[in-house]
């Protein structure tokens, strides 16, 4: 969410924090995470110095100098043996926009390799490929002050309440006006108890409840026809493709009752404002982005986006989710959103940063891909900065094998990560607060992070760290005008001119004078967009909204009698992402400790499990032992275990290697698993 704090500082250190009243979005307002955020900088745990990992030792402080000309010369030595592509990087969408921008400038023209992508791949990636698929651009469409005025809200797998709990108070601002909530969740989240209509979807099975939904509106004429006729294309399609899954197939599929997908499209069709909001639960699928247009669909086909109180919005997973995927660190984009693809995009980038289309490699590989590939052999060298991918990719066992097979790794953090452990050389980065740059908030809304403090210790600025590697390659011809990060911004600038994430009139001065802007922002004189499509001219060839006709396609995996239960993922309100930073942090941890599988108790009734039994879950990849937490808020035929975890209690043990065709995202909501009584782990 990218809410506002102000840091307190005493002789370099940071010493605590005051929310910051002021700033828009959360006006003072923070979660657990924003309220213990200020006490990474001086954790014992910080890491102050380059490290090596020595055989039979561990890892043991090094300069730099041995930290950088280790590196550089292990790349070099298997570029030359191997090929560019042999060597690999993986970004981190927590990342300010200017180190984003500037890893994918130092991958393509430093490194020289096509293979870089991002750990928003397993995040907002499907998000994304559906609003272009949509609307041509990848944002949300309002602001969310849009969300008060809205008289229906649609929430689609997106546990509010916990993950984003500032984005709550915009939607009880909207109930105190007499709005009224619909929740799709396989969960009775906190958010979802205090819901209108709750249609508890079975994992995996998004698109079948959503093709449900629009059929209602169409067979009880709830459409804006004239919304559909003006401004959209692919209806007809779109409309044959909703009526051909017959309402109780859509109900048996998708495991929520007939009348209560009625009573949830009647609600949805008969407002006049409305505003649908959806996140992981729905993204995090190998039919993602089919989940995200079935959202669009609903939005679109009542004509409600471009207005007050009217819109729709993807809830980002990462500190700068939104603009961590516009400017160019992902496998097949360049800065501006544009595709690498592209040879007029191609041609733009290029003469921004000075070099031929020849020096400019092409699409890369998936962060998953990239995994694939390590362990296949293909890829022999990894750097990676802010991406435990140990933690966080699906199948957790593959991926430790694939690590194991690199010939040299090199990990940029504060942290020492678990993915990490596997590295040959870590080098000590920084934290926000210890460099200057900006950040794109899920509204889309551009804003300022400043420097409170040096890194401590001998640790450097991510930024520093790779303009030195820049550097040390020989590259410096495309680097050695970055003197600060406002340097990198304003080429930033311009190299998203004319591209659809369009910062080119978004200065400095601007972001910090006016409390952030919203891109698009095409020139210094323009006010910023905080409600996009106001004109209902998209950004489509045609200028015209897309629908986009669903297929309903069953998982990959099906419950049978070995393994048939389902198992979902998703988070905790205390808990971060694969947990390198929270983890750490004692009044987060003291929260929730540890994880736990949620079953409901029909379920542990007949498997003779009780409230806080130790239980084993195995999967066809991998097992996890944990205790039960045995609740109503569930589905009887699902468990639930949060993935912040490393190890023996890390939820990807379980999950599935499958993949989006469109987007590549994972399929971290839906596996199916075998549970058991166990005795307590050793």
């Amino acid at each position: 969410m990218q809410c506002g704090i102000q840091l307190k500082v005493k002789s370099n250190h940071v010493i605590g924090f005051e929310p910051s009243e002021e700033f828009p979005f959360n006006r003072g307002k923070l979660c657990p995470k924003g309220v213990k955020r200020y006490l990474q900088g001086g954790h014992p745990d910080r890491l102050l110095n380059p490290l090596k990992r020595k055989e039979g030792i561990g890892f043991v402080p090094i300069s730099w100098e041995e930290a950088f000309s280790t590196t550089v010369s292990e790349i070099q030595r298997i570029q030359e043996t191997y090929g560019k592509d042999s060597v690999a990087f993986l970004s981190g969408v927590s990342l300010t926009n200017e180190k984003s921008y500037l890893i994918g400038k130092f991958a393509r023209l430093g490194l020289q390799t096509a293979n870089l992508d991002y750990n928003g791949r397993l995040c907002m990636v499907s998000a994304g490929a559906g609003n272009k698929k949509a609307f041509g651009l990848d944002r949300a469409s309002n602001s969310w002050q849009d969300i008060v005025d809205a008289e229906v809200i649609l929430l689609a797998g997106t546990n509010v309440a916990e993950c984003s709990p500032i984005t709550t108070d915009y939607i009880w601002r909207a109930r105190d006006r007499g709005a009224k909530l619909i929740v799709i969740d396989p969960r009775v989240t906190p958010i979802a108890r205090t819901s209108d209509i709750m249609l508890p979807v079975l994992p995996g099975t998004d698109s079948a409840l959503l093709l449900g939904l629009l059929r209602v509106l169409i067979e009880e004429n709830l459409t804006d026809e004239e919304f559909i006729r003006n401004h959209t294309s692919g209806w007809e399609e779109t409309r044959a493709a909703a009526l051909a899954l017959p309402l109780e197939e859509a109900s048996r599929i998708s495991g929520v009752k007939v009348e209560d997908i009625q009573r949830a499209g009647r609600l949805w069709g008969n407002a006049k404002t409305s505003f649908l909001l959806h996140a992981r639960g729905i993204e995090h699928s190998s039919k993602g982005v089919d989940n995200v247009v079935s959202c669009i669909n609903l939005v679109l086909a009542t004509g409600r986006i471009g207005r007050k109180g009217c819109g729709y919005g993807t809830i980002t997973g990462q500190g700068n989710g939104q603009g961590g995927r516009e400017h160019g660190h992902k496998c097949d984009q360049l800065p501006g959103n544009r595709d690498i693809s592209n040879p007029d995009h191609r041609a733009y980038i290029c003469s921004v940063w000075g070099c031929s289309d020849e020096e400019l490699p092409g699409k890369g590989h998936t962060a998953p891909e990239i995994m694939e590939m390590i362990h296949a052999g293909q890829i022999k060298s990894l750097v990676s900065i802010c991406f435990n991918p140990l933690v966080s990719l699906p199948d957790s066992n593959f991926t430790r094998e694939a690590l194991e097979k690199l010939e040299h790794y090199t990990a940029i953090d504060f942290f020492l990560n678990e993915t990490a452990h596997h590295a040959d050389i870590v080098m000590a980065g920084s934290l926000h607060e210890e460099e200057e740059g900006t950040s794109t908030s899920a509204e889309g809304r551009v804003i300022k992070i400043n420097k409170a403090v040096d890194p401590p210790g001998h640790a450097k600025t991510d930024t520093s760290i790779i303009l030195e590697l820049a550097h040390r390659l020989g590259r410096d011809k495309y680097f050695s005008h970055f003197h600060c990060s406002e340097d990198i911004f304003n080429e930033l600038r311009v190299a998203s001119k004319g591209g659809t994430a369009d910062y080119f009139g978004i200065t400095y001065e601007r972001v910090i004078n006016e409390m952030g802007v919203f891109w698009p922002c095409p020139s210094e004189g323009h006010p910023g967009t905080p409600r996009l499509w106001e004109d209902l001219q998209f950004k489509t060839p045609d200028k015209k909204a897309h629908f986009n006709a669903v297929t309903y396609r069953p998982p990959l995996e099906e419950p049978d009698d070995e393994y048939p239960v389902v198992l979902t993922t998703g988070r905790v309100v205390s808990q971060y992402l694969s947990g390198t930073q929270t983890r750490r942090i004692g009044g987060l941890v003291d929260l929730c400790p540890e994880p736990y599988v949620e079953i409901h108790p029909s379920l542990a009734e007949a498997y003779g499990l009780q409230d806080k039994d130790w239980m084993k879950v195995a999967s066809r990849r991998g097992e996890v032992v944990l205790q039960a937490k045995v609740v109503t808020t569930i589905r009887p035929d699902t468990v639930f275990i949060p993935y912040h975890w490393p190890g023996r209690k890390a939820a990807n043990n379980l999950t599935i290697r499958s993949y989006d065709p469109v987007s590549g995202i994972p399929e971290f909501k839906r596996a199916c698993v075998k549970i058991s009584k166990a005795d307590p782990p050793q």
